[in-house]
């Protein structure tokens, strides 16, 4: 190594002491200073890897509340591998009659009405009280990478590190309604896991919310002041699909208009049919970062359990959900079934120019498809 230091091209020749930069040589071998060598010669380490689970050792798991084994459980049946699929489907099989001991909560509203900040609070709120929550948190999938930035968790700083709470973030891709293909077998593997508060958080980006409202047993709207009045309000049809409105930041100097916009959905309820029969909706107010209203909304949400619960209700709606999320897979295999289906691949690319090119009618189009399905 040369130790002289060396004057960079730009000074003069004839200068000075004022030009004080110099250049040191670099170091042997890699920019580490090491000595340099083949990088194919040097041995890896071995990593170990992850053993598989048995589908006994996944129920056990599950039953006994082991975080790690409940989150492998979930991983196991969100993949789309058929292996993967068959044995969580194995496992959700011996779970099912540990299920159903639970509240489930859908949470849905605008982009900025604060729904991690609430649910967070509304967590630790619970988790104070003996009970154990999990989220299940959807973030929107990019519509081009398909990917998501699954950053929920990251925003409930203090309820993820309570070990009464689960939070699992999980991407849409693409699923209308805010929730993912797999959300509800999820809510079943953390309700066999003694998870007796579910709360299911949705994109909240204006898609159909009647999914969330297939799975779940309360559905709160989260609003924010300035919204609307209440003739505005009743044009929004995802009213007619909550059991309560919940106007969130009612703090500061924002207070007084979160009070005036609870008025507002008050009056817009009067004119809409309840979402669920024998109850009637309500608007409230809340503070999710000073915890004001935290525990109105959740004794809403016991009297709403309660009062459902002893009419009957809530059987019923759990019964058809489940009869719904039956056919719901029905159709996506058909469609799944449909599209891979090489009778229609093989016409479909000159079916699809017709129809652009208006040379069959779109009605014509889709019967040419069904038949070639069929076999015709």
């Amino acid at each position: 190594m040369n130790e002289k230091p060396q004057r960079p091209d730009w000074v003069p020749a004839d200068a000075g002491t004022e030009f004080t930069t110099s250049v040191m040589a670099g170091v042997d071998g890699g920019h580490d200073g090491l000595r340099s060598h083949d990088s194919a010669a040097v041995p890896r380490p071995h990593l170990p890897r992850r053993r598989r689970l048995t589908v006994d050792e996944y129920v056990a798991g599950v039953l006994a509340g082991d975080r790690n084994t409940v989150a492998q459980a979930i991983t196991l049946v969100e993949s789309n591998a058929q292996a993967h699929f068959d044995m969580g489907q194995e496992v959700l099989r011996q779970l099912i009659p540990s299920t159903g001991n639970s509240i489930r909560v859908g949470i849905t509203g605008v982009p900025g009405a604060g729904k991690s900040t609430f649910i967070e609070a509304l967590g630790l709120h619970l988790c104070e009280r003996d009970h154990k929550v999990a989220v299940l948190a959807v973030d929107p999938s990019s519509t081009v990478t398909r990917g998501s930035i699954l950053g929920d968790k990251t925003r409930m700083e203090l309820l993820s590190r309570d070990l009464r709470a689960f939070i699992r973030p999980s991407p849409s891709a693409g699923t209308l309604g805010g929730v993912t293909r797999k959300s509800r077998e999820t809510l079943l593997i953390c309700e066999a896991a003694g998870f007796d508060v579910i709360l299911v958080e949705t994109v909240g980006v204006g898609q159909s919310e009647t999914t969330v409202r297939s799975m779940v047993d309360f559905f709160l709207l989260l609003m924010i002041s300035g919204a609307g009045d209440e003739l505005q309000g009743i044009k929004k049809g995802i009213m007619e699909l909550a059991d309560a409105l919940l106007v969130n930041k009612a703090d500061g100097d924002n207070k007084i208009r979160a009070r005036a916009a609870k008025a507002d959905y008050n009056r817009a309820l009067h004119y809409l049919a309840p979402a669920t029969k024998g109850w009637r909706t309500q608007a409230y107010t809340c503070s999710s970062i000073h915890g004001e209203g935290i525990d109105t909304i959740w004794q809403v949400i016991e009297d709403f359990r309660q009062q459902i619960t002893a009419s009957g209700v809530f059987e019923q709606r759990r019964q058809r959900q489940t009869l719904e999320w039956v056919y719901n897979m029905v159709e996506e295999h058909l469609r799944a079934s449909f599209f891979s289906h090489a009778g229609v691949d093989s016409i479909r690319a000159d079916i699809e120019e017709a129809v652009v090119t208006g040379h069959i009618p779109p009605t014509v189009a889709a019967q040419q498809l069904i038949r070639k399905y069929e076999g015709h």
